[in-house]
């Protein structure tokens, strides 16, 4: 399976067909037909990505991304607005509201399929097929492997996540706070002393091949990635 996607549409006959399309491309997924079922499913599980309909009853879907998008736990997840509404301000609002993507129906199956796995790509840095190169070391995501000088580093998935962050933006330094987010994202549960734990465990992971020097504190704010001691 691609990804697991929660289709929120009140309309049972859309709800069918796009569920047969998703099925067919190879998507998970599971339905509800108003705000209130897209709740209880996201507290059983969080989907890779929410498709939801403009217009529903009681909370719109207007309304309802916008509680998404201002929920810490909520607030990663891609969303694709599905609307009848076809003018050029809808499209706006609702990219403006924080949605990654609008399609205006009818839609053709391929064209569904095409922005979901675009918009999947955009929202999954850690598993895209970009190599990444910083000095010595080399990150495949696509192939989990992070090797330097020849040498395959044996990384935790936490610190495979962290040393993904770090090398996408060299140099540039982060806090704690926002590796937190970017790293741990829904679990509330995780706080600053345990960013300085795996970063701990990533420099030492490093250190075995002599690239330890490369993640440093930055007193006061946080942690960078540089070649520079």
């Amino acid at each position: 399976m691609q990804g697991k996607i929660l289709l929120v549409d009140d309309e049972p006959a859309v709800r069918e067909a796009i569920a047969l399309t998703l099925s067919l491309a190879g998507f998970a997924h599971v339905a509800a037909g108003d705000t209130h079922e897209a709740e209880a499913e996201l507290g059983r599980d969080t989907p890779d990505l929410i498709l939801l309909d403009w217009q529903l009853p009681g909370r719109s879907g207007v309304e309802f991304a916008r509680e998404l998008r201002n929920d810490r736990s909520t607030r990663d997840i891609p969303i694709i607005m599905l609307t009848a509404r076809g003018d050029e301000d809808d499209k706006v609002r609702s990219l403006g509201l924080g949605a990654d993507d609008h399609i205006t129906k009818p839609f053709a199956p391929r064209e569904l399929v095409a922005r979901i796995e675009a918009v999947l790509r955009r929202s999954r840095p850690d598993v895209s097929k970009t190599v990444m190169k910083v000095g010595d070391l080399t990150f495949d995501p696509a192939a989990y492997r992070v090797e330097a000088g020849g040498t395959v580093l044996e990384l935790a998935p936490t610190e495979f996540r962290l040393l993904r962050v770090f090398m996408s933006h060299p140099d540039r330094v982060y806090s704690r706070g926002q590796l937190l987010d970017m790293v741990w994202r829904e679990n509330l549960d995780v706080g600053e002393r345990t960013v300085d734990m795996h970063v701990s465990n990533l420099r030492k992971a490093l250190e075995t091949c002599g690239l330890g020097h490369m993640i440093q504190t930055v007193r006061g704010v946080g942690y960078r990635m540089s070649e520079a001691a």
